[in-house]
């Protein structure tokens, strides 16, 4: 069983994307800036941001946290987003999910410019990965295919069942994995909460990518001998001999679940580096197409 470790796959992109970048600044030119907003005091949001910040600075990219009360008005968090879009200097910036619920996400998001667009969530970027065209793919889903693509993972003429349908992991992964590339050419069935004998339908995938948020859901009688697992979830699971109070777990059964497979990603350290490499590999691209 191989463990697909995203931590230092991500590692060994941080050093090429550094290779470029100090070559960047070797011939004077402009070095990637990222911006990310972040609203309130979330606690799982700024951890993700301190991540982004800190990968920014191992790279010798510029970064900017703009930080904003909860108590924000959407006028003023569209005001941010509208400052961001103009701003010569940055090439691309993320505003962190999930928003206050007094905020309107999808207005926030379709008020992002695509250029600086790095997250790859505006309807211009979605259309253009739709069509197999140039454009920033999402973030998470594209740091699978990278993983899949640096580990040797077949995908072409393979059965994929992608657990989960939301617009930032699920429907993306289904376009991506079928679209005529490598990787790519799989048949993919996407499969969510009204989905019925959902274990019949994991049973069969040579790949499994399970994106659901339901911790360690995917058990070792419902994937089969010598499959691929990609586990993008991350849950926090109490457990009172951790001297955090909880422990972190992904949508699947690890322990069970790795005995039977030919290759996983752990949780933590699996497609959670891959996400922000994904965004930072977006950002130098960004930074290259004024």
């Amino acid at each position: 069983m191989k463990v697909l470790d995203g931590k230092a796959l991500a590692a060994t992109i941080k050093d090429e994307l550094k290779a470029d970048v100090d070559a960047i600044r070797q011939a004077g030119g402009k070095i990637p800036h990222l911006a990310a907003v972040l609203v309130g005091e979330d606690p799982a949001s700024q951890v993700y941001v301190r991540n982004k910040v800190r990968s920014c600075e191992e790279v010798g990219f510029r970064s900017t946290l703009v930080r904003r009360p909860a108590t924000i008005t959407q006028e003023e968090l569209l005001k941010v987003v509208h400052e961001l879009n103009d701003d010569p200097d940055i090439d691309g910036f993320i505003v962190q999910l999930p928003l206050p619920g007094h905020l309107d996400e999808e207005a926030v998001n379709l008020a992002i410019h695509p250029h600086k667009d790095v997250d790859g969530f505006t309807p211009v970027n979605v259309g253009k990965m739709t069509l197999g065209l140039d454009c920033y793919l999402p973030a998470t889903p594209n740091g699978i295919m990278v993983m899949l693509e640096r580990y040797g993972i077949e995908t072409s003429g393979k059965e994929v069942v992608v657990l989960g349908r939301s617009n930032i992991v699920g429907t993306p992964m289904t376009i991506l994995l079928s679209r005529k590339s490598d990787p790519g050419n799989a048949t993919v069935t996407i499969c969510h909460s009204r989905t019925k004998n959902l274990a019949d339908h994991c049973r069969r995938a040579d790949i499994l990518v399970a994106a659901i948020g339901i911790p360690e859901m995917v058990t070792a009688d419902m994937v089969k001998e010598g499959a691929v697992i990609i586990d993008v979830g991350i849950n926090r699971v109490d457990d009172s001999s951790k001297s955090r109070g909880y422990r972190l777990a992904g949508d699947v059964d690890y322990d069970a679940v790795s005995e039977k497979v030919s290759a996983i990603t752990p949780v933590p350290g699996g497609v959670g580096p891959m996400t922000i490499v994904s965004l930072m590999m977006n950002t130098l691209k960004a930074s290259k197409t004024k």
